[in-house]
């Protein structure tokens, strides 16, 4: 658990963040012992409404008692942000939400190399994400401690040993989302055209997805023969699958991963230039 003198510092007041400072709060971390910067005044009042928290137009001295700066900004303000940031956080260990921008980036920014870089995805903010974590050398353990207890609170998490995994990361599941909520939107046009009605067609969609993940959580078995338990050779599902197959389905859909990956790298590339 966070200790009851533990502060945390937020770069960045959005969705990300107050994911994160809602769940703290859950667990039992007061308003008191977070600062957050948030420039935008529609931001900083929900931040007031929501949590309690008054939020700091711009960075200044009171950053100095973060034991964690959690930098929750968009990758191409992040240099900008850091620098009147950096002079009252080189004691502090930094993780980063922020896609694409690399460690190396990062602690050139905030003066320290105690940086952990993470790679969210947006079910965290219902609690039921999934996010890879790489910490540089510098992190000790209790410095990863304090980030699972973070990051905990919007879903599971794990660790990678070499920060280019972040790049599939970002393709698996950091982009996954779109992916599922694509297949949501071809299975509903599929069930409208069958005469079901948008939102009977949408709803079995969901269910569908929702209940399909959570068995294949729940068995030690792997998805392929969780699918062949599906398909009886001439049946219904059969006829799909065969239909996706020859369709070229699954090769597309690893080209597309690839291509999601590839573009993480390029932006890795241009994020670190600025």
């Amino acid at each position: 658990m966070t200790h009851p003198s533990q502060h945390i510092a937020f770069i960045g007041g959005g969705n990300m963040a107050s994911a994160i400072i809602g769940g703290l709060i859950r667990q039992g971390m007061t308003p008191a012992q977070f600062t957050v910067v948030e420039p935008f005044a529609d931001t900083a009042a929900k931040l007031q409404h929501d949590f309690g928290i008054t939020a700091l137009p711009a960075a200044g001295p009171a950053l100095a008692q973060a034991d964690l700066v959690v930098w929750a900004v968009k990758p191409q303000v992040f240099s900008e942000a850091a620098a009147p940031v950096m002079p009252h956080t080189r004691g502090a260990l930094h993780l980063s939400v922020a896609a694409g921008i690399r460690t190396d980036s990062i602690g050139r920014w905030v003066g320290t190399e105690r940086v952990v870089r993470c790679m969210p995805n947006t079910p965290a903010l219902v609690g039921q994400g999934i996010t890879g974590l790489f910490a540089c050398p510098s992190v000790t353990a209790g410095d990863k401690a304090l980030v699972e207890q973070v990051i905990s609170t919007t879903g599971q998490y794990l660790w990678v040993q070499q920060e280019s995994h972040l790049d599939a990361v970002t393709a698996l599941s950091g982009s996954g989302p779109a992916y599922v909520f694509y297949f949501l939107e071809a299975m509903t046009e599929a069930g409208v055209g069958m005469g079901l009605r948008a939102e009977q067609a949408y709803q079995l969609a969901v269910a569908t997805f929702s209940g399909a993940s959570s068995l294949a959580a729940a068995s030690s078995e792997s998805p392929e023969v969780l699918r062949q338990r599906v398909t009886s050779k001439g049946g219904t599902t059969y006829a799909a699958l065969t239909a996706m197959e020859a369709a070229g389905i699954k090769p597309a859909f690893v080209k597309a991963m690839q291509a999601a990956e590839h573009r993480a790298r390029e932006l890795g590339d241009e994020f670190g230039k600025i």
